[in-house]
């Protein structure tokens, strides 16, 4: 419980460290695709706003669910594989942020029994608000640090994520 505040520190900054990572991108990388199986830098931030709230809904639901029972989130089969060539970088951005200032009202409002809670997710062995709230950080620098992978990274090191 102690790592709780460097977590919200943390989910607090994202969307500042995202907003200028993306910024300093030149617009014509943004979109680029990689290949077939790669999502491009853009696609990558789109999702990030995508599911935004969802993240949110089960944070809401830690707060008033004795034992919320939650279904996997696959993007694969959840969403239709990202399709858009363009968008609009600031309005995604806002949105990511505006998702953000959501879960983190919800967090700020956890008792300490919320932060005990466990809930059902058939993909994880233990699932707790703590780890959703770690998860959500995690998720949101891998995100990035893919996004530079694939803005930086020569073809020959490019990782391949199959399988």
């Amino acid at each position: 419980m102690t790592a709780i505040p460097d977590l919200l520190e943390g989910l607090k900054r994202s969307h500042s460290i995202l907003s200028e990572f993306v910024h300093s991108i030149p617009d014509d990388r943004l979109f680029k695709k990689r290949g077939d199986e790669f999502w491009s830098v853009a696609e990558h931030l789109d999702h990030l706003a995508d599911v935004q709230p969802m993240l949110g809904d089960r944070i809401r639901r830690f707060l008033e669910e004795d034992r919320p029972e939650f279904i996997p989130f696959f993007p694969d089969e959840d969403e239709a594989p990202p399709q858009k060539i363009q968008i609009d970088v600031a309005s995604v951005l806002a949105e990511f942020e505006k998702g953000r200032k959501y879960q983190l009202d919800l967090i700020h409002r956890a008792t300490p029994g919320d932060w005990e809670k466990t809930a059902i997710h058939p993909e994880y062995e233990e699932y707790s608000l703590m780890i959703l709230v770690r998860h959500i950080l995690m998720h949101d620098h891998w995100h990035m640090y893919r996004m530079e992978e694939l803005w930086l990274t020569r073809d020959e090191y490019l990782t391949n994520l199959e399988g």
